[in-house]
């Protein structure tokens, strides 16, 4: 590949800083540097066609995230061969999913794969998982991940069959 990998994270705005910090801590749990930046498809769009058009020297997958209109993810597409990833953020107007509709329905030839909205984790992990195609090392540590979620459900259950559920939610602190 001649290159480790390595994921670039836009954000349209500052403020959706907070929800995507969780993708920066998911690449950093996994060892895959990133970098991030804020650029709005609005308000500098020759700087978003620019980084856009050089990620390819830099990069294997891109993730944008941006709410509202969410042009961002789209943008970037239109202006790279890498794999975009969208994650549509949530709002004060629709909740996010002016935001989820924008991003999900990218005109033929412009794909962009999409997450669910303020899937920050989920975006990285797809990241991780297009990454690991061609890293072996990634590709067991998201085995691993993969196997300790499994083992944390079948943990819960067993808990669950045994207390049965209203001392499992009084345990958990929800009474019902």
């Amino acid at each position: 590949m001649g290159f480790e990998p390595k994921v670039l994270i836009v954000l349209g705005s500052d403020s959706d800083l907070p929800v995507m910090a969780t993708a920066c801590s998911t690449l950093e749990e996994f060892g895959v540097d990133y970098s991030l930046r804020i650029l709005s498809a609005h308000r500098v769009p020759q700087e978003v066609a620019a980084v856009a058009g050089d990620a390819k020297n830099h990069y294997q997958v891109i993730i944008a995230a941006a709410g509202m209109a969410a042009h961002l993810p789209g943008v970037i597409a239109a202006y790279t061969t890498l794999p975009v990833i969208g994650v549509p953020l949530q709002s004060k107007v629709l909740d996010g999913q002016d935001a989820l509709y924008s991003i999900v329905q990218m005109p033929p030839g412009v794909p962009v794969a999409t997450v669910g909205i303020g899937a920050a984790k989920n975006a990285a992990l797809l990241a991780l998982q297009i990454l690991a195609t061609g890293h072996e090392d990634l590709s067991k540590a998201l085995q691993q991940y993969k196997q300790t979620m499994a083992e944390t459900v079948l943990v819960k259950d067993s808990r669950l069959q045994t207390m049965g559920y209203k001392a499992y939610l009084a345990e958990r602190g929800e009474q019902k």
